[in-house]
């Protein structure tokens, strides 16, 4: 049964899908068999994985329309259930009980098939990423090396508890993580202390890994390719191959 992973931050532009995209792209690398699932309606991974995305999507799963199995795009790089614009309609069309487990019950066949389910989630905290909440075992958060995306990691909590005493007793936090973050200058080690502080009030745990800034990233998503191919050698791949052992070493595995 695979692992399930929703990556989340309210706040956006801090490397969210960036990372789900790097993470499920390495461990498809190392021989784990992989599915990203693409929860938010701007289908920025689905398009950085080269997915079709007017076609099959995670709409219609949701709605009932498509057994998940068909939704499934077989990408060069990992397998993805893609989305587009027309996600952003379930806040208004799903109004009724148990909304908040649709995406569980979608995945649910599927969770056989892979060691690892990735999951983007919107840069929002509404139902979206509370179906994302309800289907992970755990949640992964990248953030910036700022003080806008330190005031959302209290909301942010806030959400898990509210899912983990309702929904999904079970999920955990699996760490806090900095992306493009530079430890050289003055304010970056500030966010990092503060951040630091703040998270073990919440008992949230902060990754000793962080991401640094590359170009060679945001090309390589732009050409949907492998960026372990691309530029196997920059600092942002050694940095996300570093923080995928650390949480293998904090007790990530696939249950395969």
């Amino acid at each position: 049964m695979a692992v399930t992973i929703a990556l989340s931050n309210q706040k956006g532009g801090v490397g969210k899908t960036t990372s789900a995209y790097v993470i499920a792209t390495a461990l498809k690398e190392m021989g784990y068999r992989v599915l990203a699932v693409d929860m938010d309606p701007q289908g920025n991974l689905s398009f950085s994985l080269g997915a079709d995305t007017e076609s099959a999507t995670i709409y219609d799963v949701l709605k009932g329309e498509l057994k998940p199995r068909y939704a499934v795009q077989k990408s060069t790089l990992v397998d993805i259930i893609p989305s587009n614009i027309l996600l952003s309609s379930i806040e208004l069309e799903f109004t009724g009980v148990r909304r908040e487990f649709l995406l569980t019950e979608a995945l649910g066949p599927l969770k056989g098939l892979y060691d690892y389910i990735l999951i983007d989630s919107p840069p929002a905290l509404g139902i979206l990423t509370v179906n994302a909440f309800t289907a992970a075992d755990y949640v992964l958060v990248p953030m910036l090396s700022d003080i806008f995306s330190l005031q959302g990691i209290t909301q942010l909590e806030e959400t898990i508890r509210r899912v983990r005493n309702y929904c999904n007793p079970d999920i955990r936090i699996l760490g806090v993580f900095l992306t493009k973050h530079n430890p050289r200058t003055r304010f970056s080690k500030e966010v990092e202390g503060t951040l630091r502080m703040v998270a073990e009030d919440l008992q949230m745990p902060v990754l000793e890994t962080f991401i640094r800034e590359s170009v060679a990233l945001r090309e390589a998503q732009s050409l949907q390719c492998s960026v372990l191919e691309y530029a196997p050698d920059c600092n942002a791949v050694r940095d996300y191959k570093s923080l995928i052992q650390e949480l293998m070493q904090r007790g990530l595995k696939a249950n395969g």
